[in-house]
């Protein structure tokens, strides 16, 4: 079974070297995350829960300038750094989905080892 919630961060970055993208500027990211489980007690997550740990990830990141936390700040290399903080907090195999503005997105897993 799938459960899944969507947040949102607003972030700086500029990417070093990049023509286009090298001055500094901004994007709203939407994050969208698929935990994967059986469920227990009749849910496999309670929303509230699953919503108060991807928050205390995603704050540590919303208006910050994302060069001072990477050095190379993609939307890849943003969505490595978020599911290996999620991995940390969460129980359960995810898919990540990190949204740059509307129309990009990067989406990387995560497997829970038993």
């Amino acid at each position: 079974m799938r459960l899944g919630i969507i947040e949102h961060i607003d972030c700086a970055h500029y990417l070093p070297g990049h023509s286009h993208c090298g001055t500094m500027h901004g994007h709203t990211y939407k994050v969208e995350v698929v935990v994967e489980g059986e469920m227990q007690g009749g849910m496999l997550i309670d929303f509230a829960d699953l919503k108060r740990d991807i928050r205390a990830v995603l704050k540590i990141y919303d208006h910050t300038l994302l060069n001072n936390v990477i050095e190379f700040p993609s939307v890849e290399n943003v969505a490595l750094l978020i599911r290996e903080k999620l991995s940390e907090k969460l129980p359960f195999s995810f898919t990540l989905k990190v949204w740059e503005g509307i129309n990009k997105w990067c989406e990387v897993d995560y497997k829970k080892s038993e």
